[in-house]
């Protein structure tokens, strides 16, 4: 999708999954960051770090943005993206809240 302006941190996470950077990945995240996948919850930056070892660069997933609207909360935004990879590949919206210009919650559901 051109033309999408992300916050700074959403752009980094996509950014970052698409080159396998896993460094850069984790520095989209506050110190103290939730990450819920569909129901399996990672607390902290370990946590994230193990989901993105499993789910995410692990997988060699890449992220094509398809959609940006505004979440229900402040700062939140709702990140619809088509995955490719060697895990999941389908279109999920992935909803975000910022602290700070970090990522401190993250949520993937079934559309």
């Amino acid at each position: 999708m051109t033309g999408v302006v992300l916050p700074t941190a959403i752009r980094e996470f996509v950014d970052a999954t698409n080159r396998g950077d896993s460094d850069a990945f984790l520095e989209a995240f506050s110190d103290d960051p939730i990450l819920d996948d569909w129901g399996r919850v990672f607390v902290g930056r370990e946590g994230v770090a193990a989901w993105n070892r499993s789910d995410n660069i692990g997988q060699r997933s890449h992220f094509e943005v398809v959609g940006v609207e505004a979440g229900a909360e402040p700062d939140s935004h709702v990140v619809t993206v088509r995955v490719t990879g060697g895990g999941y590949n389908g279109t999920s919206p992935i909803t975000f809240r910022l602290r700070e210009g970090k990522i401190d919650r993250l949520i993937i559901a079934p559309s």
